[in-house]
């Protein structure tokens, strides 16, 4: 079994419940990828997790064309909770919409809400896309947790319904210049607002300025692209709120 957990090179992120000798079938693109293009066969170790359950040490026990299985031998890492951190951001092009999510994953996010303003300007968000991003980033950061992927929905609307215990750092761009700060920020749950290419509008600004859980914040000297925000932003509130401390 040593030996088995030392070849363990591979993560897959499954649907199934795991457990002691719970047989896993693989899906056809998780076939295609271990035995056609990893070139693994029977008796290969691969890692495995679902979210629910923790890590698994699997060994590939049916190899064929389009299909096989793996075979669950023991748990490796327990299922910890991850953070109580959101992030809320509006979807810009695609390639970079990808790395926010990719990179959020990454940086422990446990819920991404893309959100819909008025000077949104992208394609069309695709959730399922989003949920197979979410999955390749975690098998390859070593993540345990996948992150729900909310419908994108008008920022007004989330608003609206938005639980005020949940306190927002929302990355103004208006505060470029100021001092990083999180010390006003409460304990407890959070989450991250970042706005579209071109920032929020004034009527925007105006609603979450009035809003007593959302705590607008300067992301350094200079005005960053979305996507750098949002990582800038995550990094900030793990550092100071999450587990990096």
């Amino acid at each position: 079994m040593v030996g088995l957990m030392a070849a363990a090179k591979i993560r897959l992120c499954v649907d199934q419940p795991l457990g002691p000798g719970q047989s896993v079938p693989l899906s056809v693109a998780q076939a295609h990828y271990l035995f056609g293009v990893m070139r693994t066969g029977e008796g290969s170790a691969v890692l495995v997790f679902n979210g629910r359950d923790g890590e698994w040490l699997a060994e590939v026990s049916e190899a064929g064309r389009g299909r096989g299985a793996l075979a669950c031998r023991r748990r490796v890492r327990p299922q910890v909770a991850g953070p109580d951190l959101w992030l809320l951001f509006a979807p810009v092009k695609k390639a970079r919409t990808d790395f926010i999510v990719e990179k959020a994953v990454e940086l422990g996010v446990a819920r991404i809400l893309p959100v819909l303003t008025e000077r949104t300007n992208s394609e069309r968000f695709r959730r399922d896309k989003a949920e197979a991003h979410v999955r390749e980033a975690a098998e390859q950061c070593g993540a345990l947790c996948l992150p729900e992927v909310a419908e994108a929905a008008p920022l007004d609307r989330v608003l609206a319904g938005w639980d005020p215990s949940r306190h927002i750092l929302w990355a103004d761009e208006a505060e470029a210049g100021a001092a990083v700060t999180l010390a006003a920020l409460p304990d407890g749950p959070g989450a991250v607002l970042v706005g579209p290419e071109g920032g929020f509008s004034g009527v925007e600004r105006a609603r979450l300025g009035t809003l007593p859980f959302v705590h607008a914040v300067a992301l350094g000297p200079r005005i960053l692209r979305a996507e750098t925000a949002a990582l800038a932003a995550l990094t900030l509130w793990q550092a100071a709120r999450g587990d990096w401390r």
